[in-house]
């Protein structure tokens, strides 16, 4: 469903690993008033802020819920075993989604819990219609949304002669990706390293900014002759290509280069500056810059979503509830970046006032908010985005690699598609 973000200015305007017990109750007495102390599995991937700390919170409120926490490795890992097991078991008793692969959960909607009542109407008007089925049931808990700065090595841009302090760097990024890839290639020229992290994160970045992408509201397929993902295509092969460090991100590789110095820039949604100083502790010269190539642009943002097959349902809502609140998605947000999603946490003289000691005290909290202001299109993803996404990914790839040059790629990859 494609929807205006432009609601998001006018509410802000009014993934760690861990294995970790911890518990909570159901909602007017749920199951837990039944079976006495019970076991809730959580399943999320990246870091959603949910840290050993904050589940405490939880287990010291609600003394009889034990909460194990399993995240994937990526999201790619968490969409695989969702929907092998959706309907069937082994699902967590809450689960999280991504937003590239959330609009292939909504076809299995009646799957799901509905979300209660009284929890309705907490979330930015697009995100929740966007989990509503057409029964009218809510079927998700918003977590995040993703709006998107750039962050950059302020270290590494000294030593390249550019310019250090995050507005003169707002204003070096102001314009298009154009001038984003000028950057880059000057950047890469004077240094030898690559400027940013990955090739297929601008890729995602670029097709984040589209009304379109591969299938159309009514279902029609356009992914092959969206001349817009074409365009794209070619950019991201010729121009980001030569300046990337990897084709893709979370690899091993990937994740020691954050605190190597291999790389001087990352695309930024909020929730990426929970991975960058989750896993890169010790460096002291990430900053973050409020600016996009293009303007505004959303990457991510996902939902919990509660199996109705689970075998503690209303207490695995409740918990749910909790962890998308108001109150905790700001908590979420100073551990992880992850920017909310409740229209109470983005309207808060907390998150306006929210500052990153780690990204050099850098104000996250009105940057995100800026970023989130600038976003003025939500791109659809029809039930087949992620798996056409996830393939145009690979052709990038192969170009990355060496394996095809830039046309053949994109001819297996227009062959690949047709058959999906």
């Amino acid at each position: 469903m494609r929807t205006s973000r432009r609601t998001i200015a006018a509410a802000v305007a009014g993934a760690a690993t861990i294995a970790l017990v911890a518990t909570g109750c159901a909602a007017g007495g749920g199951d837990t008033a039944t079976e006495g102390p019970i076991t809730l599995t959580l399943a999320t991937f990246n870091d959603f802020g949910y840290t050993d700390a904050l589940l405490q919170e939880y287990m010291d409120a609600h003394p009889d819920i034990t909460i194990v926490h399993n995240k994937a490795a990526t999201s790619n890992d968490a969409r695989a075993n969702y929907f092998q097991k959706l309907g069937k078991t082994g699902l967590a008793d809450v689960e999280a989604v991504e937003i590239d692969w959330f609009t292939e959960a909504m076809q299995y909607s009646d799957l799901l819990a509905p979300v209660a009542d009284a929890d309705k109407g907490r979330w930015l008007d697009w995100k929740e219609a966007s989990a509503t089925d057409a029964a009218g049931n809510l079927i998700a808990y918003g977590t995040d949304i993703g709006p998107q700065g750039i962050c950059y090595r302020s270290d590494l841009f000294a030593a390249a002669g550019l310019p250090t302090d995050r507005a003169d760097v707002a204003k070096l990024f102001d314009g298009d990706w154009n001038n984003f890839f000028s950057i880059g290639a000057d950047y890469t020229a004077k240094t030898g390293k690559p400027f940013i992290d990955s090739a297929n994160s601008v890729l995602q970045g670029m097709v984040n900014q589209l009304d379109t992408a591969y299938e159309n509201t009514d279902g029609s397929i356009v992914a092959t002759t969206n001349p817009d993902i074409e365009a794209a295509y070619k950019a991201v092969v010729e121009k980001a290509v030569p300046i990337s460090a990897y084709s893709g991100q979370w690899s091993e590789d990937w994740f020691a280069s954050l605190s190597s110095g291999e790389f001087a820039t990352m695309l930024c949604p909020g929730w990426m500056l929970g991975v960058i100083s989750g896993n890169a502790p010790d460096v002291t010269g990430w900053d973050i810059a409020d600016a996009f190539p293009g303007g505004g642009g959303n990457w991510g943002g996902s939902y919990l979503t509660v199996p109705a097959n689970g075998a503690h349902v209303a207490a695995a809502q409740e918990l749910a509830s909790w962890l998308t609140s108001p109150e905790t998605q700001l908590k979420a947000f100073a551990n992880a970046g992850t920017f909310p999603s409740q229209v109470k946490a983005l309207a808060s003289d907390e998150l306006a006032a929210a500052t990153n000691d780690y990204f050099n005290g850098a104000p996250t909290g009105a940057i995100l908010t800026d970023r989130a202001n600038a976003i003025t299109v939500a791109t659809f993803k029809g039930p087949k985005y992620f798996q056409f996404h996830d393939a145009l990914q690979n052709a990038v790839t192969r170009v990355f690699d060496g394996l095809e040059d830039e046309q053949t790629s994109w001819n297996n990859w227009v062959t690949e598609v047709s058959a999906f």
